[in-house]
């Protein structure tokens, strides 16, 4: 089997093409994820709402049906995490996982924060995305490799969001009835789905954050580099995070999400002003906008967790 340009003439036109197409399915299969992961948080949150009834202004919110966001909320994000360098990917991926252990240990051992699942849709995808990208490094078939993955993560996305639909419009009736399967199963094991995602995120994290690394150590040409780069790194996520959680001691709602999300790009922005490339700095732009959609995009989940 060949890969996709390999019996074409090796014009530099045709390279860039097909970098442009693999950076496209890596970008899709980073927005499917994402949308698996809102489906199944709004399928949790609605099963929560349902069984409350005073949270039933929160049920008809998460029902509200919006057809033509959710293909919409794909393709943004696809284009993003392909125009995003795999270096400010990297860096992104490697500061959610610092936050993440610091608000877990934060909350104490066996803590669970649906919020936490929301905050990370943009530093999942690309952490799928770094994932690919060093997994597939050199490989002879790396164009087929990714339109497979990309395939199989846009056919699980598609049945993710129909199992949201299904649940929103039929639940109340088939749980009280005992008819359907799937909405039986849910309503005996759907207390499962934030400890599915946690054991699903930490794996994905895990690999993200070894691709990471080895992607951002690539650049180096002596340790000494590595050390002038990844100790003034070390000192922003440190007060990143020591920052972070006095706000939220502080506060909370929509407004410290946000206001979070500019203080994160806006550290990594000065950073790379003095350690990266000129590449890096419209990176940090493209991320700060891809981080404002997925949190726009989940906006009525986000007031739910809030409220939970």
């Amino acid at each position: 089997m060949f890969s996709l340009g390999s019996w074409l003439p090796a014009l530099p036109g045709l390279a860039w093409g097909w970098a442009l197409l693999d950076a496209l399915l890596q970008g899709l299969v980073g927005a499917c994820a994402v949308s698996v992961l809102c489906s199944l948080l709004k399928v949790y949150l609605y099963i929560q709402c349902v069984n409350n009834p005073e949270r039933q202004a929160e049920k008809e919110a998460i029902a509200a049906r919006r057809p033509l966001l959710g293909p919409l909320h794909v393709l943004v994000l696809t284009a993003v995490l392909a125009l995003v360098g795999s270096r400010v990917a990297a860096l992104v991926v490697l500061e959610f996982s610092l936050r993440a252990v610091s608000t877990i240990l934060h909350l104490g051992k066996g803590a669970r924060s649906s919020q936490l699942y929301l905050l990370c849709q943009y530093s999942l995808g690309c952490g799928v995305s770094c994932g690919l990208s060093f997994l597939l490094e050199g490989a002879p078939h790396r164009s087929w490799n990714l339109a497979l993955a990309a395939g199989l993560a846009a056919l699980l996305a598609l049945h993710a969001r129909r199992l949201a639909r299904h649940v929103c419009a039929l639940y109340e009736l088939h749980s009280r009835a005992r008819y359907c399967g799937v909405c039986m199963l849910l309503l005996a094991a759907g207390h499962g789905i934030p400890r599915l995602l946690r054991n699903a995120l930490a794996l994905a994290f895990a690999v993200a954050d070894l691709a990471a690394v080895e992607l951002i150590n690539r650049d180096f040409l002596s340790t000494g580099e590595a050390v002038r780069f990844w100790t003034p790194l070390t000192i922003c996520y440190t007060l990143l995070v020591v920052y972070m959680q006095e706000e939220s001691r502080q506060s909370t709602g929509r407004g410290l999400v946000f206001r979070t999300v500019v203080v994160r790009m806006g550290g990594l922005f000065i950073l790379l002003l003095t350690v990266g490339r000129w590449t890096d700095i419209l990176h940090v732009f493209v991320s700060l906008l891809g981080e404002l959609w997925c949190l726009l995009r989940s906006g009525v989940l986000l007031e739910s967790c809030w409220r939970q």
